[in-house]
């Protein structure tokens, strides 16, 4: 997008930027969990020090007494043993600080949808954020109809975007569920923000919230379409309920018309004549042996792999290692994620057209 990246850490990296680049990040990117300002940054020790740093903030030059605020904390110092603390002592001094000059404080509480505010603190090293997103960026407000177990928005991107997918070839999906992974590669395809069926963003709730300069982003992100052809998307799902929500989904992101939606099992899924990528994300289970059904399931999806899908390249997102051995092919790549707490590899098969062995 532009931008120089300052400085790094294992999840998270930073930019110098202004609160309408912080607009456009919202709108704009399809991986990131939040955007974040940097408010306040301070040697910490104890709570009442974390009290009295942030009640020298000017908070209300950012915040009106008739708002509503919420604080998010992530804590890990030997000086507190429950975030919820932390977070409450934040809270006390940013509705102290406005009540002392507007005789009137903010209500407050866990919705984290309008003014919400972010304490990382670790060891004796405080930072107060601002964050302009309210809600995670994963809540697009497309997925009116989750079906069991949803991939997260933000995650499907980051998926589809490591498989090197953009539109010029097709891409099939079959055990699609509510249709997440096709939707977000829909998105991409076509150039769509991921952010525009977003109605309520955390920067929206500050005093000086520039309306005008986000309706002329928005204006100018409806414009944006891809100009090249799109391959065909074929999502498939054994179960009717998944379609459906798939379908209904996806007319709600305004991608319907570019995904073909089947119900079959996934070794039926129509195939095109010219190769692409292949994406399952099937369910994980606990441990080898205690559930017989999946372990059938990867033993099939690596015949799929095998018998019908030779010249394309495979991809299976699963947490279950163990399972995946089950598969029996050995994957090119392996990409690490995180499905919430839940440790995931995306597995790339190189699916050749006959064999590459050579005769000795």
């Amino acid at each position: 997008m532009g931008y120089t990246v300052d400085s790094t850490r294992l999840t998270a990296l930073q930019i110098t930027a202004n609160i309408h680049d912080a607009m456009r990040l919202n709108l704009y990117l399809r991986t990131a969990f939040n955007v974040l300002i940097l408010i306040k940054k301070f040697t910490c020790n104890n709570p009442d020090e974390l009290y009295k740093q942030t009640l020298e903030i000017p908070w209300e030059d950012m915040i009106s007494p008739d708002e509503y605020l919420s604080v998010v904390s992530s804590v890990n110092t030997p000086t507190i043993n429950d975030w919820r603390f932390a977070s409450l002592k934040v809270k006390d001094a940013i509705v102290d600080r406005v009540a002392s000059v507007h005789d009137a404080r903010p209500d407050s509480g866990p919705r984290r949808e309008n003014f919400v505010v972010h304490l990382y603190w670790s060891g004796d090293d405080a930072q107060i954020f601002l964050n302009t997103s309210g809600r995670k960026l994963a809540d697009r407000n497309y997925r009116k109809i989750p079906h069991s177990a949803p991939m997260q928005e933000t995650l499907a991107a980051a998926v589809i975007t490591a498989t090197g997918y953009d539109g010029s070839m097709p891409l099939i999906n079959p055990m699609c569920g509510s249709g997440t992974l096709a939707i977000e590669a829909a998105l991409l395809a076509s150039g769509r923000p991921a952010g525009l069926l977003r109605a309520n963003y955390g920067f929206m709730h500050l005093k000086n919230y520039d309306a005008e300069a986000w309706q002329a982003l928005r204006r100018e992100a409806k414009k944006i379409r891809n100009k090249h052809a799109i391959a065909p998307i074929i999502a498939t799902d054994i179960d009717d309920r998944a379609v459906r929500a798939a379908k209904k989904n996806a007319e709600t992101a305004g991608v319907h018309h570019m995904i073909q939606f089947e119900q079959c099992d996934f070794e039926d899924s129509p195939m095109p004549e010219e190769k692409g990528i292949i994406i399952i994300n099937p369910e994980y289970g606990e441990r080898l042996g205690l559930d017989t059904e999946l372990d059938k399931t990867y033993k099939r999806m690596g015949d799929y792999f095998k018998n019908k899908c030779q010249g394309w390249t495979g991809y299976i997102f699963t947490g279950n290692l163990d399972l995946a051995k089950l598969i029996r092919l050995r994957p090119s790549r392996r990409l690490e994620f995180y499905n919430a707490k839940i440790d995931c590899r995306l597995l790339k098969y190189e699916l050749y057209e006959g064999t590459r062995r050579e005769d000795k």
